[in-house]
């Protein structure tokens, strides 16, 4: 138990749902269910008073908090101090909004790193930059003493355009926006720091114009919503590294619910996000002080409705009148009895929880501070230099205009037209516009894109800072000026008449009209003064949303950012004038439209090599285990020897698209020949270089090596021996319908499914399967080596695919890692017969999920051939016993059954089995392949 003071007592984490509930409601226990926030930079007296005498247990930190790295590390300790000092059983949760791009609460130039934006991230292509920035991120904010990341960002661009969430979004790619987000999420957890995915559930999508209400709403169904928007938080929470979720605020009006306020109901929490999503962490409530909820409920009944809705930490934002009250209804709430002890305790045990694995008294009251931010410092420095090179997006560039360097003449003039916009977070300019306090009235676009919890800067300062950028660069003359609503007036006339080149830098030109129109009229008067003979080259660059002109062919040269923050102008500056070749590319739907460009484009196809290509290999290995992670968790033991079997009865090509410049492999293809039977075993790209025709090339190569054979009968995706991808994973059903386009016909696929009994030690054989046996007269033995091995052969060779005979007389030749069981009847014909290893049998450097996790000896029950009879369930179980009491004999911690056919695994899920991997193996005829040229 844990003592919240007074004589009442709490449940600890570790007590479970067994603990008592039956003593009085401590007070103190609803302080633990509030998460608050105040203005200013010290401790006030009263968010010391809420602390103290409230028992507040979570502290959100916003941009008015925070005047440097330093200074929050020491506001950060004088909470936890106070919080110590008052008797609060754990630390103080310490939130922060840090998405970077531009949305930051803390910066400090000298020590806290700035990083792309969520779909800067994404244009810079590679989930593992996304992991290290999200690592390098939570690191910084940890050592100040945050321990509570309000992120990643999970909503889905539904209508992209027109979002005010932008580029906080990883884009309007589902898939996309759950790769990246795992990403992050794992970056965070692996600094220590909690993680929280928002905005559930969607921020992506939201209508401000059909709600009668002060808030925007939601108008997709469930059935719409759960195939789009929930994508990405159903695929976080079953990772189950999903600390909390940010429940919003939004409405939602469809026909199967009509909710006000998401936060505030239990169909949208209790319902949707725990019932039906599996999520068990902390749900935290949107910020309470919402005009429309004041106005509509009161915050005391808000209160006391979102924590009968399943929220656990209900957010309230800066107001200490509005906090007392919201402490003052969940008191209320206890007493009319709307809120009862169990549910304050089921809300307090997972507050605790959260609380137990992300900080402790000794790390809250120690924050390392500047110490460790000045060791991390260069490093992240460069990881930033890299992440916004990456992002740097050309997507079009007709004329050819890039490097600007080479395209202009030294003596000629360069104009950069850029408009007057509202205040973007994140800069080191924050302080003096904080001080200023000169903020432009928000529309209701803008507070919903950042709620107020940002650090802001000033747009013109940083455009200005540009415009000297480039001047430096091009070491001449820089003609700038900004544009607003008014349109092109005569002095932005008589500059594009001066100069040679002209740059436009547009920002959310979709919800700032008179920017598209002041764009377009510039670039029509450039191509009437281009008809008169005049240059006049047009580069056009989105600085934020990269949707402005995305598909307006009319700006022949269109560069993206994804923010506008110093950093990112500074990449761009480097991408105009030829530093470096961007490479980045657009988000989502928009990076599949510009495949329809390059569908054509054909990848040169080298042999692989294992000298030259072994480490490329292994390096894209990672890559796509990381990428994959958590559903092909095999492949974190896959190297590139796994491909390579030298059996002299199996003929191997691979195949690799490289850079040879850099020896990075972008793709990878595994082919096998054996009687009659061409494979493709495996067939992968970088996550960062896909839909550019690598896998594509990769393919036909592959199909033309195999067709030529001599007595090619078969062609056949996945293979058994080696044992990486046994056929196409049943989890990835794009990579089933990409196969599709490619010409396989996979009407008729063969399902292998590997299964797993995780913990040896405390597992037994069912009751009566054993007398089943003996009743049944099946008997077992098992052999070694090849000499008493014929009929085990015959039997394979006749029932089984010819690279699973080869696989068999492996295991034989391996006598003292690998047997074969043998199932027989009572007149001694054979029944079945399954391989058993050892661990570290040499057979587990080609079926990877045989490798040791963690320390862990994996023991083997490897293909097992069962003919369809009737006792064939029976035999198959009896074949699994005996692998299993082996695999005990030989101290496994766990066993792997590698594989089972078609429906087999049921037999075996009563055994107390766990289904691992399904695969689907696909065999087609090789006249489906003529046209491969």
């Amino acid at each position: 138990m844990v003592s919240l003071g007074d004589d009442h007592v709490v449940p600890s984490v570790d007590e479970g749902r067994d603990a008592d509930l039956s003593w009085p409601l401590p007070r103190r226990a609803i302080g633990q269910m509030l998460i608050m926030g105040w203005d200013g930079t010290e401790v006030t007296p009263q968010i010391r008073h809420l602390i103290e005498d409230h028992h507040l247990g979570s502290i959100l930190l916003t941009a008015k908090n925070l005047k440097s790295a330093s200074h929050t590390a020491k506001l950060v300790q004088e909470l936890q101090t106070i919080a110590h000092q008052a008797g609060h059983p754990h630390p103080l949760l310490i939130a922060l909004d840090q998405e970077n791009g531009g949305v930051n609460s803390l910066f400090d130039e000298d020590y806290i790193c700035q990083f792309p934006s969520s779909m800067g991230q994404a244009a810079a292509g590679s989930p593992e930059l996304a992991y290290n920035i999200a690592k390098a991120t939570a690191t910084e904010v940890s050592a100040v003493g945050v321990n509570l990341i309000l992120g990643p960002v999970l909503d889905v661009l539904t209508n992209a355009r027109y979002q005010p969430l932008g580029v906080r979004a990883t884009g309007d790619d589902p898939q996309e926006v759950s790769q990246y987000g795992l990403a992050a999420m794992n970056g965070y957890r692996d600094a220590g720091v909690a993680t929280c995915g928002k905005h559930f559930p969607s921020y992506g999508n939201l209508d401000f114009l059909g709600s009668s209400l002060d808030i925007p709403i939601i108008t997709q169904t469930l059935e719409e919503l759960s195939l789009s928007a929930l994508v990405p938080f159903r695929n976080a929470i079953a990772s189950g590294k999903l600390d909390a979720m940010f429940v919003g605020g939004c409405g939602i009006a469809n026909p199967s619910m009509n909710v006000n306020h998401a936060c505030l109901s239990d169909q949208v929490v209790d319902d949707l996000l725990r019932n039906e999503l599996g999520f068990n962490g902390v749900a935290i409530s949107e910020c309470l002080e919402m005009e429309a909820l004041r106005n509509e409920i009161g915050v005391k009944a808000g209160t006391v409705m979102a924590v009968e809705a399943g929220c656990d930490l209900v957010l309230l934002c800066r107001a200490y009148d509005v906090q007392l009250e919201a402490i003052s209804g969940l008191k209320l709430g206890v007493e009319n009895e709307l809120l009862t002890k169990e549910r304050i305790y089921t809300s307090l045990k997972r507050v605790l929880k959260m609380k137990s694995w992300c900080t402790s008294w000794s790390k809250a009251l120690n924050p390392p501070g500047i110490s460790l931010l000045s060791q991390i410092h260069p490093n992240h420095l460069a990881l930033s230099r890299k992440a916004y090179d990456d992002s740097i997006t050309v997507m079009r560039d007709v004329e050819k205009l890039l490097p600007l360097n080479e395209s202009m003449h030294q003596a000629e003039e360069l104009l950069l037209l850029t408009p007057l916009v509202k205040p973007l977070p994140a800069s080191s300019m924050t302080k003096t516009i904080l001080e200023s306090k000169n903020r432009a009235a928000a529309t209701e676009h803008d507070k919903w894109a950042h709620r107020d919890r940002g650090a802001i800067m000033s747009g013109e300062g940083v455009f200005r800072e540009l415009g000297r950028s480039l001047a430096r660069a091009r070491h001449g003359k820089l003609l700038h000026t900004s544009y607003t609503a008014n349109g092109v007036r005569p002095v932005h006339e008589n500059l594009i008449h001066r100069a040679s080149c002209i740059i436009i830098v547009t920002a959310d030109a979709n919800r700032n009209l008179y920017q598209a129109g002041f764009t377009k009229h510039v670039a029509m008067m450039c191509s009437m003064l281009r008809a008169t003979g005049q240059k006049k080259s047009l580069v056009v660059v989105a600085v934020s949303s990269p949707y402005d002109f995305a598909m307006d062919k009319s700006v022949g040269t269109y560069v993206c950012t994804f923010d506008f923050t110093e950093t990112a102008m500074l990449a761009l500056v480097r991408a105009l004038f030829g530093e470096f070749v961007p490479h980045g590319t657009l988000p989502g739907t928009l990076r599949k439209s510009k495949k329809v460009l390059k569908s054509r484009q054909h990848w040169l196809v080298e042999n692989y090599n294992r000298d030259r290509d072994g480490r490329g290999l292994d390096d894209l290995i990672n890559s796509l285990a990381r990428a994959s992670a958590p559903n092909h968790q095999y492949l974190t033991t896959t190297n590139a020897n796994s491909f390579q079997l030298f059996n002299p009865s199996i003929e191997e090509s691979h195949f690799v698209v490289r850079n040879s410049s850099t020896q990075a492999l972008y793709g990878f293809c595994a082919t096998y020949y054996t009687k009659g039977t061409g494979i493709i075993g495996a067939i992968f790209v970088d996550p960062a270089k896909r839909n550019v025709s690598i896998g594509r090339s990769l393919h036909r190569r592959a199909l033309r090596n195999l067709v030529q054979k001599r007595g090619i009968k078969k062609l056949q995706l996945g293979i058994s021996f080696p044992g990486v991808f046994l056929g196409v994973p049943v989890d990835d059903g794009g990579l089933k319908s990409w196969f599709q386009k490619n010409g396989w016909d996979i009407q008729f696929p063969k399902r292998l499914t590997n299964m797993l009994i995780p913990d040896l030690g405390s597992w037994s054989a069912p009751e009566g399967l054993l007398q089943s046996i003996q009743r049944a007269s099946i008997s077992f033995d098992l052999i070694h080596g090849l000499d008493n091995a014929e009929s085990v052969l015959n039997h394979v060779a006749t029932h089984a695919n010819p690279e699973v005979f080869e696989l068999y007389k492996f295991a034989l030749q391996e006598s003292k890692t690998c047997g074969v069981v043998r199932a027989k009847s009572p007149v001694e014909s054979l029944l079945g017969t399954v391989i058993i290893c050892s661990p570290g049998s040499p057979l587990s450097n080609f079926i990877p999920t045989l490798q040791p996790v963690q320390g862990e000896l994996v023991g083997g029950i490897i293909a097992p051939i069962v003919p369809s009879t009737a006792q064939a369930a029976l035999v198959l179980q009896g074949l699994a016993l005996m692998g299993v009491r082996q695999n005990k004999a030989h101290k496994s911690a766990k066993s792997i059954l590698s594989w089972v056919l078609d429906e087999s695994y049921e037999p075996l899920l009563a055994m107390g089995f766990d289904m691992l991997q399904t695969f689907e193996e696909v065999t087609n005829s090789p006249e489906n392949w003529t046209d491969l040229g």
